[in-house]
């Protein structure tokens, strides 16, 4: 009876055996890939964040130039209010609110505006970045590849992402030249 049961066993494990061996391959292929790192470093993400720089740097002249509008109206005012008719002090007065009003408005609009085009510059960079990770992971075999911000550990050595920052810069590099 021992024997029969330990044939059977022995039977079992030849058989599923080779099946265990195909489950556990593809188990051992995992990678780690940190965005905001290729967000950061790659030619992409820097040409992204040089013009985000840029429009910022255009919409702070333009606050600064209003500023200085409305400080120009406030300086007056505060000049000329002891000469002035009482209904052209208030006049004056409601013509420096609307201006503070518009520049506030204003403010939002272009800070609406700036955030509205890093979006898109960060949306058009992560849908290039997975047609890469997907390619990538499908040419080097792998089962699963995920950011970083997920993963709590993870060994260094399953790390892609200086492999995806080389390969999105050059092909960064040949849709530019296209």
């Amino acid at each position: 009876m021992f024997i029969r049961r330990l044939t059977l066993l022995m039977t079992i494990c030849f058989f599923m055996a080779p099946a265990m061996h195909l489950y556990a391959a593809d188990v051992a292929k995992i990678g780690v890939i940190d965005l905001q790192r290729v967000l950061m470093v790659s030619k992409p993400g820097k040409a992204a964040q040089t013009d985000l720089k840029k429009q910022g740097e255009e919409i702070e002249g333009d606050f600064k130039k209003k500023e200085g509008e409305i400080m120009e109206i406030k300086q007056r005012l505060e000049r000329e209010a002891m000469v002035m008719s009482r209904d052209m002090r208030e006049e004056k007065e409601r013509e420096y609110r609307i201006k503070i009003d518009d520049f506030k408005v204003l403010q939002k609009r272009r800070i609406s505006e700036l955030k509205e085009l890093e979006g898109r510059l960060v949306q058009k960079i992560r849908e290039d970045l997975m047609d890469i990770i997907a390619k990538e992971g499908k040419k080097d075999g792998y089962l699963l590849i995920i950011d970083k911000a997920v993963a709590y550990y993870y060994p260094t050595t399953i790390d892609i992402t200086d492999k995806i920052i080389q390969v999105y810069d050059e092909e960064g590099s040949k849709r530019i030249s296209e």
